[in-house]
């Protein structure tokens, strides 16, 4: 099964699945140096139903966000590693800033973020909540984070390392 799929081949695999009555589960994010704060919060979404798409921000979109000197790895790089996970089942990219185009063309039945997220704030939620689904905050692992680990790297190797 190919895990790493295009928007369009996503909403096709949606449609079957939903007509089989599977509960979708989506959730996003850069996954920039995978960890196990990571792995343990997409082990915990997938228990919230059957499937569990992930949405994951392009190189475009990394830069956006965070700045021209991420992503540290790239978006192919990065599906390849998360594809390896059990847990998740579909990985799509988003261009955009935020996933709401994705959320809409695939309407899951269960909208994941971590609970950094408030509630109000969550992309998407609105649109999860008026069809019928719902908007689940999982608890983050304190302590590790991309940045912390970048910082930490930084520190040990100088900032001119090599």
């Amino acid at each position: 099964m190919e895990k790493i799929l295009t928007k369009q081949e996503l909403v096709r695999e949606i449609i079957r699945l939903k007509k089989d009555g599977k509960q979708i589960v989506f959730t996003n994010g850069c996954f920039d140096i995978l960890h196990a704060g990571h792995v343990r919060y997409l082990a915990a979404a997938k228990k919230e139903g059957d499937i569990l798409v992930l949405g994951l921000n392009s190189d475009k979109s990394v830069k956006m966000i965070k700045g021209d000197k991420r992503p540290i790895v790239s978006q192919i790089q990065r599906a390849e590693v998360l594809a390896g996970l059990s847990c998740v089942d579909y990985i799509a990219f988003f261009d955009e800033l935020d996933p709401l185009n994705l959320i809409k063309d695939i309407s899951p039945d269960i909208l994941v973020k971590g609970d950094d997220w408030a509630e109000e704030d969550i992309i998407g939620a609105d649109h999860v909540r008026a069809n019928g689904g719902r908007v689940v905050r999982i608890s983050i692992v304190s302590g590790i984070s991309t940045s912390l680990i970048i910082k930490r790297i930084l520190e040990a190797y100088g900032k001119n390392s090599s």
